[in-house]
């Protein structure tokens, strides 16, 4: 079988921004995503610019998988210049970055570069395997067994970024490896819009009934959409000599795919940039999706103020529910205590007898008692009279119940 790479590039916004950030690239052999962060614009301008720049390393023909590896670290490298350049230039981007995954095939051998929350998976038999770590606070917490994965996915700060491509680092540490591939596997490349909202299983369905990767892409971003999809959400997938697929033609998706302007001059290069997009307010990025630095202080720092606020809401649990207790206790103590203040005749077995209280029963506490029984039965009584007090006769005190019980009498002939 001849040595056929098929990809396919899928970006949607999502259900709830208006804008999308995220950016990808789908080419002969190189494919990478990019989900950028820093603002209402800045992020579409991060990721595009790295995923531009990246994507010109699917020109270049390599002897080894060694010489793509460094080849995908320095193309990330580059990007990460031009866009610190890019916030020399415009200084309201300051803080803008991008997470970037990027793969490309060398004959039998795959080499990933990969930097943030965006993640590669491989499909190979029927079983999907993560290939790249996120470089997230929480992953740092779960790899120093601080935290379960389990607690990981519901951590308040499970969006805090480690490392990113951006204007923070000149130096940005990149993760990079050599594996091998087999025909018929397929790979997957996509941002955190996907795997944050939908389970891993749905994924694994998704990538596996597809016939075509392109198939599978759509398939992956219907997903995310069934699942509310607040984010952008980019999957990119790489099928490896599978029967019945061909070359596809280069595909830019997201921000990547808006045309650019190489105007901006920075270190010697011209730099891409999206003029129109620079027209939209600047906001600043969310403390959730930022970079931190990566230092034992600041996770213990992160530690610590986490589990004062966990302290702060279950105190604030606590309390608001002994409010709601003592508002329920109160609250049943005075309608017992209004009970109380009632009184009906009624019958007890066959004699006529005065209750306090009112009919009914709150669990197995009673809302009545007898007060008197008297000597009137109920055969003494006229049909009338009798119906009347088997239903009950409801007075407001205890002297209006008496005021029955002799009316009752007389009607007895008492």
């Amino acid at each position: 079988m001849a040595t056929i790479t098929t990809g396919a590039a899928v970006s949607h916004v999502g259900r709830v921004r208006t804008q999308n950030q995220d950016s990808g690239y789908a080419g002969g052999s190189l494919f990478v995503v990019a989900d950028g962060m820093g603002g209402h614009a800045g992020g579409d301008i991060a990721s595009a610019i790295a995923v531009r720049r990246i994507a010109e390393t699917d020109r270049l023909d390599f002897a080894t998988p060694q010489e793509a590896e460094f080849a995908l670290q320095s193309a990330m490298i580059a990007a990460n210049q031009d866009i610190s350049a890019a916030v020399e230039d415009r200084p309201e981007l300051t803080g803008m970055g991008t997470t970037v995954s990027a793969l490309v095939r060398v004959g039998d051998v795959i080499a990933t570069a990969h930097i943030g929350d965006s993640r590669i998976y491989l499909l190979r038999d029927g079983e999907l395997s993560q290939i790249t770590n996120d470089h997230t606070f929480v992953q740092r917490l779960v790899e120093t067994g601080r935290i379960t994965p389990e607690e990981a996915a519901v951590h308040p700060r499970r969006s805090v970024l480690m490392r990113v491509l951006g204007d923070i680092d000149q130096s940005p540490e990149i993760d990079t490896a050599i594996l091998g591939t087999v025909p018929g596997d397929r790979w997957m490349l996509c941002s955190d819009g996907l795997t944050s909202y939908v389970p891993l299983e749905r994924v694994l369905v998704a990538m596996a009934g597809a016939g075509t990767a392109a198939e599978a892409a759509e398939a992956l971003v219907g997903e995310a959409l069934e699942h509310g999809a607040p984010d952008n959400v980019t999957a990119i997938v790489v099928d490896i000599d599978r029967p019945g697929s061909g070359p596809a033609a280069p595909q830019l998706v997201g921000s990547a795919s808006s045309g650019l302007d190489p105007e901006l001059a920075a270190s010697g290069r011209a730099h891409n940039r999206l003029p129109a997009l620079l027209l939209h307010p600047i906001r600043t990025a969310t403390p959730e999706a930022s970079f931190q630095p990566e230092s034992e202080d600041y996770l213990d720092a992160l530690i610590k103020e986490d589990r004062r606020r966990l302290w702060r809401r279950r105190l604030t649990w606590l309390a608001a529910t002994a409010l709601i207790v003592a508002a329920l206790v109160g609250a049943a103590f005075l309608g017992y205590r209004y009970t109380q203040t009632r009184y009906y005749v009624g019958f007890a077995g066959q004699d006529v007898a005065i209750y306090q209280g009112v009919q009914g029963t709150i669990g197995p506490i009673k809302l009545s008692h007898v007060v008197r029984v008297t000597d009137i039965t109920r055969s003494d009584l006229s049909a009338f009279t009798r119906s009347q007090i088997a239903e009950t006769i409801s007075t407001s005190s205890l002297a209006d119940a008496e005021t029955v019980v002799e009316n009752a009498r007389t009607d007895s002939g008492g």
